[in-house]
């Protein structure tokens, strides 16, 4: 099996090191100095599984690499229009295995999210008879180029929108071979919702108060505005029947215990990249407008983001 890592950053870039030290065939892609220092060096991780570095093919353009039977999607999910072009090509023969922060394009179909998929050309491409989900539980920081910090467990869980597929199982296996903590989940859908669920309240707040997880939910004002939205994207999924009872408590209480980082959208700010607002914020408030669901801090969150770009509130 051959495997290409479409986007090489913090998590992207840990996996193809990783994948690529257990003997899998594995390609990246990457661009810009990252690339170069990959090319020369290789990639040299600092992570659960030790310090290392291995050799990468890499390159900037999925199809100068040639034919991949599984595709690893860890580029930010707001970056879908510019790999669309390079994914096409493999459309119909190769698995998609959805791995960003936020919805997926599969996640709601009919109609498609304008937040997600706005003319559906992704879902057009891909199937759901050729897309694995996934929930990423690690956190990971390019701190130079060529040079990944990866802490916070190795924990992946995989699972197909219908709910059954061998491939889940063969993917399962391929990571287990390089040391991750991989499973299988037949509720994916669920899963993902309550990652998004910490999502949709950790990254926008970390990105208003300008502070890492820890110091964040160790400030009573922007803990109650972190608990604030989780309950009302809970709320939402529960309208939509695709979670039950949660406990918004126990959600935090499992991020305050992951190592003292920076959730990527801060990484992004701070670094003048474009934020994820859509596939995390967007597609909440989105499916809130469908279900009629009042979510006015998720909202306003998202209109401030927007259209102030992160400023720091007073």
């Amino acid at each position: 099996m051959r495997v290409a890592v479409v986007g090489a950053g913090a998590i992207g870039g840990f996996l193809a090191a990783a994948l690529a030290k257990a003997g899998v065939a594995v390609a990246a892609v990457a661009r810009g100095e990252h690339l170069r220092a990959i090319r020369r060096h290789g990639i040299r991780v600092e992570s659960d599984l030790g310090s290392f570095t291995t050799p990468i093919e890499a390159g900037d353009d999925l199809r100068q690499l040639g034919e991949f039977d599984l595709l690893l999607l860890t580029f930010k999910a707001h970056q879908w229009p510019a790999f669309l072009a390079q994914l096409e090509p493999y459309a119909g023969h190769a698995t998609v295995v959805t791995m960003q922060n936020g919805l997926p394009f599969w996640y709601v179909r009919n109609p498609p999210l304008r937040s997600v998929d706005p003319l559906g050309s992704i879902g057009r491409l891909f199937p759901d008879e050729t897309v694995i989900g996934s929930v990423v539980h690690v956190s990971g920081e390019v701190v130079q180029p060529g040079v990944i910090r990866q802490s916070g467990g190795l924990r992946y869980v995989f699972g197909v929108p219908n709910g059954a597929g061998s491939r889940v199982d063969d993917l399962v296996t391929l990571f287990r071979r390089a040391g991750l903590a991989a499973e299988r989940d037949d509720a994916i859908r669920a899963t993902l919702w309550l990652k998004l669920v910490n999502n949709a309240g950790l990254n926008p707040v970390s990105v208003l108060a300008r502070k890492t997880i820890k110091t964040m939910l160790e400030d009573p004002q922007s803990r109650a505005r972190v608990h604030q939205m989780m309950s009302e994207a809970i709320r939402v999924g529960q309208v939509m029947g695709v979670v039950a009872d949660v406990s918004v408590d126990q959600r935090i209480a499992y991020a305050a215990r992951l190592s003292d980082v920076k959730t990527s959208m801060l990484q992004d700010y701070e670094r003048g990249r474009p934020l994820e607002l859509d596939p995390i914020l967007g597609a909440v408030v989105e499916l809130a407008e469908r279900h009629r669901v009042d979510v006015p801090n998720l909202r306003g969150a998202y209109e401030r983001l927007r259209e102030g770009n992160g400023r720091r509130e007073a």
